[in-house]
């Protein structure tokens, strides 16, 4: 992926066609290890052979989907926790910012007294 998500129309347009073409990479991938894993097995006739390839196609990218959603959704909760904590940690800059401006009125009021 290109790290960066894209933001707007076009950008989403160019994330659909990028998750596009990786599933299909994916897809390719899966029927390439299912004739593989079927070319062993001399003993199969052509529609045996044909349907342990589907089906281990099938398997592949459903645990493939099953992976993406997981990782998808840990990707949502740590952008969540990320927020959290840039807001936490924004929030204390801003209080060390306006005590630190306090201390030095202070002192600068104290001085020209």
């Amino acid at each position: 992926m290109s790290g960066l998500r894209r933001r707007g129309a076009a950008g989403d347009l160019g994330n659909q066609v990028e998750g596009y073409l990786l599933w299909q990479a994916r897809v390719a991938e899966a029927e390439q290890r299912a004739r593989e894993f079927a070319g062993p097995l001399e003993w199969l006739t052509t529609g045996q052979r044909e349907e342990i390839e589907r089906r281990y196609v099938a398997d592949h990218l459903h645990r493939a989907r099953a992976d993406l959603e997981r990782i998808a959704a840990r990707c949502v909760s740590l952008r969540a926790e990320y927020e959290h904590r840039y807001r936490e940690l924004k929030g204390r800059c801003v209080a060390v910012t306006l005590a630190v401006c306090a201390v030095l009125m202070t002192a600068a009021l104290l001085l020209v007294l």
